[in-house]
């Protein structure tokens, strides 16, 4: 959460929100005192998947986006209200046009080589991502109605962004994280072998990365927030689910999320806190709309209507989640539930493919190894749909295989359709996730072309008022879910095991029990 605050794929949740620490129904949650802080302590975390790459504005991965969050920092934060708070800039402000926005920046920050951070560093940090030539995904964040924002160092400390209109996302993108100019200036990004040896200016420095194994960070001793009390943080790679669990229990890792199964079970289980919380996430089928097979409306509205998604979320997490019809959170202030929600339906479901002529209708579902939930979904599905006469099959693929595919810049892509999730950012728009321009090179990766879903995304970001965008994605929401574009399934619950000799936690919330990562210690 330290360097993003937009939708991404998520597999696992690293730095998580919780539930206040409070007398929970199994037994007290507990705290260690912070006099006891080992100053030589590590903590071990599990990944779900191999990193991909450790470049910012590069990453497009919640697993990789996981490490780089304790090595890179930006501009601006967000706190425990979810409010936009000063970081590397020190203050702002905004003209009353709201089209110039400068950033005083802070003079005491070194990159992890020692060199100096300064404005130049910010700007070259953006316009790499506005080059056409770097392979960055963020790029649609900095473009406004088709034109750039354009940064420029107005002296060493000092960062000004002008504005081709007002732009209600732009304090939240403003958190984006930085990279070294003295490093990447003059090179491919893209190949850079900065991006396996990264240096940022974040609290801890990469020490090591063993490809399938793991990573490890040690304590940055020049942090300009204070020197971390954590003298190292190891990332193991542990694919699957329960062995994350099994790790967890065995105290071989801190922090693993608990599947619906073992709720009840870790909850009583002594030396671990469980904490259960919502958060922006949701999980979806994306159909791939460039394949002929999901070209028609009524072939998507039919599987909706064939799906039964009570049955599915009571059977896969026992009250941990809910069905989900919309793609925005119920816990966000831009949430609506007005929008089409196709109960099940057998025959209309029935009656809609025969209308489009998809009455023997057969594709393949895509998920990711090691979330046993996706994995039960999509047999659940397949055994959902063949009730209505349509075939399914269920491949299971390794992470970082899934991505390739998804991300591939080919038309069309080489996937029917594919089961994942989105953990959304702290502002609702969601123009890289839905505006036909993000397509192949971009997160759009489904191929959804709507014009009146890219006027709804390009007026939402451009106008100010809350209440008034508030009401331009209810508008968005209700027109995505009527094309259906994607299948949406359920809200989850996030339950999250930590190992009690774990302290230094940020205020509970959304945005993260480890929010300070820097005040994070462990007892012996």
């Amino acid at each position: 959460m330290r360097k993003r605050y937009f939708a991404f794929a998520v597999l696992l949740i690293f730095i998580a929100g919780c539930a206040s620490p409070s007398p929970q129904k199994d037994k007290l949650i507990k705290l260690p005192d912070p006099s006891s802080a080992d100053p030589h302590g590590r903590l071990v975390f599990a990944l779900g998947g191999e990193v991909s790459v450790l470049n910012p504005i590069l990453s497009t991965d919640s697993t990789s986006s996981a490490v780089e969050g304790t090595i890179f920092t930006g501009m601006t934060k967000i706190n425990e209200k979810l409010e936009v708070v000063p970081d590397l800039a020190k203050s702002w402000r905004v003209s009353k046009d709201g089209r110039v926005w400068t950033f005083k920046l802070r003079r005491d920050v070194k990159w992890h080589d020692g060199h100096p951070f300064t404005a130049e560093d910010v700007v070259f940090t953006f316009n790499s991502i506005l080059d056409p030539k770097v392979n960055s995904v963020r790029r649609s964040d900095y473009i406004i109605d088709g034109e750039p924002i354009k940064f420029k160092a107005l002296d060493k400390f000092t960062v000004q962004a002008l504005l081709p209109k007002p732009f209600a996302p732009f304090l939240v993108r403003s958190g984006m994280s930085v990279i070294p100019k003295h490093l990447l200036a003059g090179i491919d990004i893209n190949t850079a072998a900065f991006n396996r040896q990264p240096v940022g200016t974040g609290p801890f420095i990469l020490k090591e990365w063993v490809t399938g194994d793991h990573l490890t960070v040690v304590r940055n001793p020049n942090y300009y927030l204070g020197n971390p009390k954590l003298a190292e943080i190891i990332f193991k790679i542990i694919p699957d689910e329960n062995a994350r669990l099994v790790a967890l229990e065995a105290g071989e890792i801190d922090q693993a999320g608990i599947p619906p199964k073992d709720y009840k079970r870790m909850k009583s289980l002594a030396g671990i806190n469980v904490f259960e919380f919502d958060n922006l996430v949701y999980t979806y089928l994306g159909f791939n709309l460039a394949n002929p097979k999901f070209k028609d409306k009524r072939v998507r509205q039919a599987l909706a209507y064939a799906t039964n998604k009570d049955q599915l979320v009571n059977l896969i997490f026992k009250g941990l989640a809910s069905p989900a019809y919309a793609p925005s959170a119920p816990i966000s202030w831009a949430y609506s539930d007005k929008v089409a929600k196709y109960p099940y339906n057998p025959e209309k479901a029935r009656k809609l493919l025969a209308e489009a002529g998809a009455e023997e209708l057969e594709f393949t579902i895509l998920t990711n190894q090691g979330n046993k939930e996706r994995e039960k979904a999509a047999v659940i599905l397949q055994q959902q749909f063949k009730k209505v006469g349509v075939k399914v099959s269920v491949r299971i693929m390794e992470w970082s295989a899934l991505l390739k595919i998804v991300n591939a810049n080919n038309d069309p892509k080489d996937f029917e359709t594919v089961l994942m999730g989105w953990s959304l950012g702290l502002d609702p728009d969601a123009y890289s996730i839905w505006h036909s321009s993000q397509y192949p090179r971009g997160f759009n990766f489904i191929d959804y072309h709507n014009r009146k879903v890219n006027q709804l995304l390009e007026k939402g970001r451009t106008t100010m008022a809350k209440d008034k965008r508030k009401k331009i994605y209810a508008k968005l929401w209700e027109e995505i879910a009527s094309d259906q574009p994607y299948l949406f399934l359920w809200y989850p619950k996030t339950v999250v095991g930590v190992s009690e000799r774990v302290g230094g936690l940020s205020e509970p919330g959304p945005a993260g029990l480890m929010l300070h990562l820097e005040k994070v210690f462990v007892i012996k």
